[in-house]
């Protein structure tokens, strides 16, 4: 029991032999401080020490280190699925501005032509938007956004950028009916721009081409021959692009050459056209001239008062031409 109390007793006891332990510890501390700061020698053992011990901690970090690895590759996972599909998202979008400003782009060079076109003719026109196309087997019509409303009429001559593309056949409140040159029904009086042939072109039932067959034997007719409209009949003004000869044989026959043409105008991908007005029809109020004459009861007057009012009436009579004949545009 003595030696167990012995065990138990403190290492710095009240003692003289407990002293003399203090003084020998506090001494031998002080002498390793020195040599440590000098030497180093504490801070070599710790580093050899933690290289022994940095084995131990990384195996009792690993199961929180796994943990924490997985979590940020499970939640990266899942935000790069996200920001991927948003990204997919987003390129969808972008794609379809992209078409959509590239159609919107291309239509508005098409408008820009037509406003060019409008703008060299000494005729009046007017803006028309296609909202139907019918390009069957036995019909070429095409439906426009105007109508009786808008002061169009069943002959009318409709036209695009490049060429004549048909007439108005039958008219709506708001919308008018357009057959086209290729339909089969159709016929147009033309002339060859470099002979100065003068034929009709008409329309077929074998896709978009027109068909020239009252060419003579003998006529100077060439693949790549432009057509313009001749003007006869007065229904087509005359000078307007029709189309391009492509190939001309001899008709099944034997007395014509038979041509086959395409059209100049964009019958398939026209989104607007300009319907001409009546080139006959005043531009302006009727003259004075029709206003001038005598009232009607002096209608029977005698035939010297007839010269003497003649004159003022072939004065004014000059400037009615200049009146009708001024273009108008829209």
């Amino acid at each position: 029991m003595a030696l167990a109390r012995e065990e138990s007793s403190p290492l710095f006891a009240g003692t003289v032999a407990g002293t003399l332990r203090l003084i020998l510890y506090l001494a031998l501390a002080m002498v390793l401080m020195v040599l440590d700061h000098r030497n180093g020698w504490i801070w070599r053992l710790r580093y050899a020490t933690s290289v022994l011990v940095e084995p131990v901690y990384r195996l009792a970090s690993l199961p929180a280190s796994g943990m924490h690895t997985l979590s940020v590759a499970f939640s990266d996972r899942k935000m790069l699925t996200e920001q991927n599909q948003r990204l997919r998202e987003d390129l969808l979008l972008a794609n379809a501005k992209l078409n959509r400003m590239a159609a919107v782009a291309e239509q508005n060079e098409r408008l820009k032509q037509l406003l060019d076109t409008q703008h060299s003719l000494d005729l009046n026109v007017q803006l028309a938007r296609v909202i139907n196309v019918d390009l069957g087997a036995y019909r070429h019509r095409m439906l426009v956004n105007v109508g009786s409303h808008d002061d169009v009429k069943p002959g009318q001559v409709v036209i695009d950028a490049h060429g004549v593309m048909g007439q108005v056949v039958e008219v709506m409140p708001r919308t008018s009916l357009v057959m086209l040159v290729t339909d089969p029904d159709s016929a147009i009086p033309v002339v060859i721009e470099r002979t100065g042939l003068r034929t009709v072109a008409y329309g077929t039932r074998d896709g978009d081409l027109l068909s020239l067959p009252n060419i003579s034997m003998a006529s100077d007719v060439h693949p790549g021959d432009k057509l313009l409209s001749s003007g006869l009949g007065g229904r087509f003004p005359p000078g307007f692009p029709v189309g391009e000869i492509r190939s001309v044989e001899p008709a099944a026959s034997g007395l014509f050459l038979e041509g086959r043409a395409r059209p100049s105008a964009d019958l398939d991908r026209s989104d607007n056209v300009l319907i001409l007005h009546d080139l006959a029809e005043p531009a302006g109020p009727p003259p004075p001239a029709a206003e001038a004459g005598p009232p009607a009861d002096l209608a029977p007057a005698p035939a010297s008062a007839a010269s003497v009012a003649a004159p003022p009436r072939a004065s004014v009579t000059p400037a009615s031409p200049s009146t009708t004949n001024t273009p108008v545009l829209p």
